[in-house]
């Protein structure tokens, strides 16, 4: 299901970089990388049956590297098409102070436990500029994002997953303030709730360009969201801390 959504976008967006009428400086690479800790991750599967557990709280949640890559166009000077991949995973390990039904596996009071929080998402996002002016832009968009998630509980001879993948639409904004030539704000993010859950995706950072086509950022980024069906319950929150580089081509 993923590759069938996947390769549909991949080519959309290839085509538009093919195009032979954008302007320099109209394609855009991002990168990210830093640290990405846990707040609070509890989940119960099933959703009505099973153990409430929180993976950071009840047990430990280590920190971890992590990346993001975005590869976005821009098209009369107000329009930007961006492809995202942004994989995630947080290991943890603990010692079960009560008994546990995760799934269709019971693990039992003071049994060593090891988790995975895996969060995949990928996203391709349109969005206009409303605001386009040499020390300020915001705009707003729409995302298309592909979900590819797994939280997994191993020990005392078992393993148990839930695994899930799904397609979610989120509205996407962007700021981007010039305090001068060299340095800036910026305030990018993807969110929206429904009854059946919520996600936001949300960095506030400082940029520094070094040169025309070539952007430093430090900042921080928080992702927090989940669901509660009769399928699964899960809240996670994830604090990021942020270093990346935008380069114009």
């Amino acid at each position: 299901m993923l590759r069938l959504i996947l390769i549909p976008l991949s080519l959309a967006v290839v085509s538009i970089f093919a195009a032979p009428s954008y302007s320099r400086g109209s394609v855009q690479l991002d990168l990210e990388s830093g640290i990405a800790q846990s707040g609070y991750n509890d989940v119960r599967y099933p959703g009505t049956t099973g153990t409430k557990l929180s993976l950071s709280r009840d047990l430990s949640l280590d920190r971890s590297l992590f990346w993001r890559a975005r590869a976005s166009v821009t098209f009369g000077d107000r329009h930007t098409l961006s492809l995202l991949a942004a994989p995630l995973r947080l290991d943890g390990q603990g010692v079960l102070a009560n008994d546990v039904t995760f799934g269709e596996a019971l693990f039992q009071a003071a049994t060593s436990v090891k988790t995975r929080y895996r969060f995949d998402s990928y996203r391709l996002t349109y969005r206009y500029d409303f605001i386009h002016r040499d020390d300020l832009r915001l705009g707003i968009g729409f995302t298309g994002k592909v979900r590819d998630a797994a939280i997994s509980v191993r020990g005392g001879g078992r393993t148990s997953e839930k695994a899930n993948t799904g397609f979610v639409p989120l509205i996407n904004f962007r700021a981007d303030v010039r305090i001068n030539q060299r340095f800036g704000l910026l305030i990018d993010g993807d969110a929206l709730a429904a009854p059946q859950g919520r996600a936001e995706d949300v960095l506030a950072a400082i940029t520094v360009a070094t040169t025309k086509h070539i952007e430093f950022k430090c900042g921080y980024r928080i992702l927090e969201g989940g669901a509660d069906n009769d399928e699964i319950y899960t809240f996670a929150l994830v604090n990021y801390l942020v270093l990346g580089v935008s380069c114009q081509f």
